[in-house]
């Protein structure tokens, strides 16, 4: 399948972002920040807001960069001629002085013009300064495609969701659903979420994607984003992660395996983090004794580099409640954090979600094993939450009083 069928496949795939976007920012007239990692479909998903493709602009291209750097308010004027356009500048934040030309040209023809911008590298920058954007935009995310996303462009409000926690049910009409879905699953555990390997479905083709992109995040948005010279040893680095994913990440350990200095590890680390390599979840320590308080534990965005096969589930059931967490945040519906649960005893759940600093739910992940881990009852009385087992498996869902452990399927088949 060529890359141009690829491209067409990726727009009949409604991101479930789309609507809030219209809704709840472009519709009022807000600028939209649209961040993400590279590929995974921002261009294609923007572009579809478009009913003139002229106006896509990237950073990228020179002939933008000298129209714009000449005089944005002729830029502006050319546009405007055209009615009450959308605009999209794509990798804008490249552009050094990007905020307050931004904030300038936002105050100046807002009300003429709609503006969704765009980033493979974190758009954060924009909560600093003294010239905040803030007031000026909504913030969205855009991941790889998760199993709900496919199953169901709309999904459950958090509301929903959250009385479904409280007591979770499947229809036999829902189970059949899901079980006509399960080949979602199996394709994005071996061709990961990103729209051009996942509609590919080729392990070969996935392997040239892969590399091709940790080159590009690493020789050119690395690059281009910081002022790192040792490129080389940043990619020894990224080999490395892989083979941590799940585990509490020890930079001092990654400092002896580099022989480097440990604040460039830290540094490199926090890099790789804001090019999308990479996202980091914290322990959760808020009345639990004796928790860990510092180590983070490292999952990839495309969880297909992690060999291990449980790892890799547990990677790909970490991404799906990052997007789960960043949906609910980003449309104001919730304010939640997704961490896990360890003690100095070495006990440990893989994952919990709060709400406004409130334990909502825990997660345990197994690849296979169905037998209830009992784990968690070391903090479910600190936690007093309903906690999750969730499997791989297809076609699990067995309830206990204080658990329950069910297939992944039947847990994310209606959630962002």
């Amino acid at each position: 399948m060529s890359k141009e069928e690829n491209t067409k496949k990726a727009k009949i795939i409604q991101r479930n972002i789309q609507k809030p976007i219209l809704e709840l920012a472009l519709n009022r007239h807000k600028m939209v920040f649209l961040s993400g990692p590279r590929q995974a479909g921002k261009t294609t998903f923007s572009k579809s807001f478009l009913s003139d493709v002229s106006n896509y602009k990237s950073w990228d291209q020179p002939s933008f960069r000298k129209v714009w750097t000449k005089s944005s308010e002729d830029f502006a004027e050319q546009v405007i001629g055209t009615g009450f356009p959308l605009i999209v500048l794509d990798e804008f934040h490249k552009n050094k002085k990007w905020k307050n030309q931004l904030k300038g040209f936002y105050d100046k023809f807002g009300d003429h013009i709609k503006i969704l911008v765009t980033g493979s590298a974190k758009l954060n920058t924009f909560r600093k300064g003294a010239d905040s954007l803030l007031g000026r935009f909504n913030h969205f995310h855009i991941l790889p495609f998760s199993f709900g996303e496919l199953c169901n462009p709309t999904p459950w409000s958090f509301s929903t969701f959250d009385s479904w926690v409280q007591s979770p049910t499947i229809s036999d009409g829902e189970r059949k659903q899901i079980q006509s879905q399960e080949n979602i699953i199996e394709n994005l555990f071996k061709y990961s979420g990103f729209p051009e390997p996942f509609i590919a479905r080729s392990s070969e083709l996935y392997q040239i994607w892969s590399q091709n992109r940790n080159e590009l995040l690493i020789r050119q948005d690395l690059r281009d984003l910081s002022n790192i010279i040792q490129i080389g040893q940043v990619e020894i680095l990224a080999n490395f992660i892989p083979e941590r994913v799940g585990s509490p990440l020890s930079l001092k350990s990654l400092q002896e395996d580099l022989d480097g200095s440990y604040t460039s590890i830290q540094r490199w680390m926090k890099s790789l983090s804001d090019v999308y390599y990479h996202f980091e979840v914290k322990p959760y320590s808020k009345s639990i004794p004796r928790s860990l308080k510092k180590e983070g534990k490292i999952y990839l965005f495309d969880w297909c580099q992690v060999e291990n096969e449980g790892a890799r589930f547990e990677n790909l059931v970490a991404l799906h409640l990052l997007k789960l967490v960043h949906y609910y945040n980003d449309t104001g519906q919730a304010k939640l954090a997704l961490s896990y649960l360890r003690n100095k005893d070495k006990d440990e759940v893989d994952f919990i979600i709060t709400n406004k600093g409130r334990p909502l739910l825990t997660i345990e992940v197994k690849l296979s094993d169905t037998n209830l881990d009992k784990t968690y009852l070391k903090f479910q009385k600190y936690t007093k939450v309903t906690h999750f087992q969730i499997v791989k498996t297809p076609n699990i869902f067995n309830l206990y009083p204080t658990a329950k452990v069910i297939s992944f399927s039947n847990f994310f088949w209606k959630l962002p």
